[in-house]
């Protein structure tokens, strides 16, 4: 390793860390100086077995030459162009690309960059839309609990998970959440999808009873709710949502952040549960953790309400400066150019079972209440330390990092997202690490 690669900084204190216990950190540093393929290499030289693919995003696996290729020519080619009233090719390639790989009807994409972006983004459209449909009366979102959204006043609101919320004011009025669909009880250890709980979609008829079909704009929801803890939908709890909103005029999005670009094993979970949404919103793999990018789908219907009036006036009053940046845009044609050339957005369905047996192993391992799967995404959930929620987890994640493998923790809920392109050799050594680690936590 070079001199360059282990120098750390000696001054922590600037940097305010995201989603970081800050002071714990700093006292112990967890530095990351590179990476390549399935592997970090830390500033002590040591190589770290990659189980989150970064943060749900790294699909195919670290600094891959394509991509690293693509950005440094666009680079140098052309670095910036502004989206409004102008246009560069590659923006409009790479959407025509994504069209290609979505599920059928969603036409046209607007982008972002991240997904908290993506999800504003839906949520504007979603009341937009409705206005000019003429139901201005529609201003009403609706999440679900233990829902993520990103981080932005909407995508909290609409969002169900705590901490995120509390302490940020009244957010978005006009919002109500629908039950979650974790029940340990009846499905704690299931393999897939479980089969309790798809009855609770009918709690959005309850919702449109109370608040009148009118009012509701649309409805948001995770295929599979990864940050909360990964939850996977119960057997036709999606299809009755598409149902329920269908029936009511009200507009379905699903937030596939997390699911988007091969993580189930199709590229949409859309696709992956048969069940066709009105937007979907997306990131992370869409340029496979390199640079900050999202996107967002919608259908035909939806785009062509907005193109009326005089063709010189702007349609939609929104978007980023970065959106469609050059240098993004190169960076997720090349990604896409990587998943097609290496199957990468069908390979989950490949390895899943093995991936499954792998994980559910690990049932007879101290302190484990509930194991759960789906694609390459999989949850380990502990018993909590009585009195001190979310410590057995993060002793967890600190002794695995210092046996050489990064896992996500989540409150006591361990959370596995590996890279697509997970050899069954490195499962084998991922969960092998991982029970040594489960049978060393108090």
């Amino acid at each position: 390793m070079s001199n360059r690669l282990n120098t750390s900084p000696n001054d922590l204190r600037a940097f305010w860390m995201p989603f970081t216990a800050n002071r714990q950190f700093k006292q112990d540093p967890r530095m990351l100086v590179a990476a390549k393929d399935m592997h970090f290499t830390t500033s002590d030289g040591r190589q770290i077995l990659d189980g989150t693919a970064g943060l749900w995003c790294v699909n195919a696996g670290h600094c891959r030459p394509k991509i690293t290729e693509a950005i440094a020519q666009q680079a140098g080619e052309l670095d910036y162009a502004p989206a409004f009233q102008m246009g560069h090719p590659k923006a409009f390639e790479l959407a025509n690309r994504l069209v290609d790989i979505a599920p059928d009807g969603m036409n046209h994409v607007l982008f972002t960059n991240s997904g908290s972006e993506s999800v504003e983004t839906a949520l504007k459209v979603a009341l937009a839309y409705q206005r000019v449909k003429g139901n201005g009366s529609r201003t009403r979102l609706i999440g679900r609990e233990r829902g993520y959204h990103g981080v932005n006043f909407g995508g909290i609101s609409v969002g169900g998970i705590v901490s995120n919320r509390k302490m940020f004011g009244t957010l978005l009025t006009g919002v109500d959440h629908m039950p979650h669909t974790h029940l340990p009880a009846q499905n704690a250890f299931t393999r897939g999808q479980p089969e309790h709980g798809g009855d609770l979609a009918s709690e959005l008829e309850r919702i449109v009873t109370l608040h009148d079909a009118s009012t509701i704009a649309a409805v948001i929801v995770e295929p599979v709710a990864g940050s909360t803890g990964v939850l996977i939908p119960p057997k036709g709890y999606l299809k009755k949502l598409r149902e329920i909103c269908t029936k009511h005029g009200i507009l379905l999005i699903f937030d596939e952040v997390i699911t988007g670009f091969g993580r189930l094993g199709s590229p949409f979970a859309a696709q992956h549960y048969d069940v066709m949404p009105d937007m979907i919103t997306s990131a992370k793999g869409l340029t496979n953790g390199v640079i900050p990018m999202g996107a967002v789908f919608v259908t035909s219907e939806i785009h062509d309400a907005f193109m009326q009036g005089p063709e010189h006036m702007i349609e939609f009053f929104h978007g980023y400066t970065y959106s469609g940046n050059p240098i993004a845009s190169a960076a997720a044609l090349a990604t896409l150019d990587t998943y097609k050339e290496e199957g990468l957005l069908t390979r989950a369905a490949e390895i899943a079972p093995y991936w499954e047996e792998q994980l559910h192993a690990l049932k007879d391992c101290p302190h484990v209440i509930d194991i759960r799967n789906t694609g390459l995404i999989g949850a380990i959930e502990l018993d909590p330390i009585a009195g001190e929620p979310t410590k057995r987890a993060f002793s967890a994640f600190l002794k695995a990092y210092d046996d050489g493998l990064l896992i996500r923790t989540t409150g006591d809920i361990i959370a596995l997202s590996p890279p697509l392109i997970i050899s069954r050799d490195q499962i084998d050594e991922l969960f092998e690490k991982l029970r040594k680690v489960l049978e060393g936590v108090a």
